[in-house]
């Protein structure tokens, strides 16, 4: 292994936890593996400037903060092995894309898309599951969640799109209006606001006592 500084070798290694196994390949946001790491965003950039510069991975950065850059273990530093993989056709792409959409819309939220969740975003696919039964039950899933927050109860933010399996298979069971879906996308929204007006009370709490 080449001679990397500890915060570059913790990087790569995040970056092989991470990636697609198949591929070696993942999409990267500086932000998202700066909290990862506990580093700061800088840091991680730096990071990755070695990691390039030894010859460990190729890095395409994002273009701006609202998107996502990419990286590729070089083969000599990937601990698996690689298939090629057949690219996608725009239909795929449009409904990875949305379901990714939604995971990154709503605060109770923190999921970084990683290839376990494209890969059951692809078995949906595969199977024929409307894009509309997903959002639907992430509209049920989200809601649920700020309810128990509200309610008191002690639980960490949704982290995959594993989360929402067991819902995706009840919503396909529903028989529903639109008018229904339109009211509990209604909902969602004042429990979220509820809530993120709760937690910003909390911590201004906490910083008036801390100061």
């Amino acid at each position: 292994m080449t001679v990397l500084s500890d915060g570059a070798f913790k990087l790569y290694m995040f970056l092989c936890l991470s990636a697609d196994r198949a591929t070696a390949r993942l999409e990267i946001d500086q932000g998202s593996i700066a909290k990862s790491l506990r580093k700061s965003r800088r840091s991680v950039i730096v990071y990755f400037e070695e990691l390039k510069l030894r010859g460990v991975c190729h890095v395409e950065f994002a273009v701006n903060q609202h998107s996502h850059g990419s990286a590729k273990i070089c083969e000599a530093f990937w601990p698996y092995e690689t298939t090629e993989q057949v690219a996608d056709d725009a239909e795929v792409i449009k409904y990875l894309r949305s379901i990714r959409g939604l995971l990154e819309s709503r605060p109770c939220v923190r999921c970084s898309f990683a290839p376990v969740d494209d890969r059951l975003a692809r078995i949906l696919f595969s199977n024929d599951v409307p894009f509309e039964n997903i959002e639907r039950a992430f509209l049920l899933g989200c809601t649920r969640k700020y309810i128990s927050w509200l309610n008191g109860q002690i639980s960490a933010p949704i982290a995959s799109l594993e989360y929402f399996r067991s819902t995706i298979d009840e919503v396909e069971k529903l028989e529903t209006s639109t008018e229904y879906w339109r009211y509990v996308r209604e909902s969602l929204d004042k429990y979220e606001i509820a809530w993120l007006t709760k937690a910003g009370k909390r911590i201004e709490s906490s910083g008036t006592v801390a100061g």
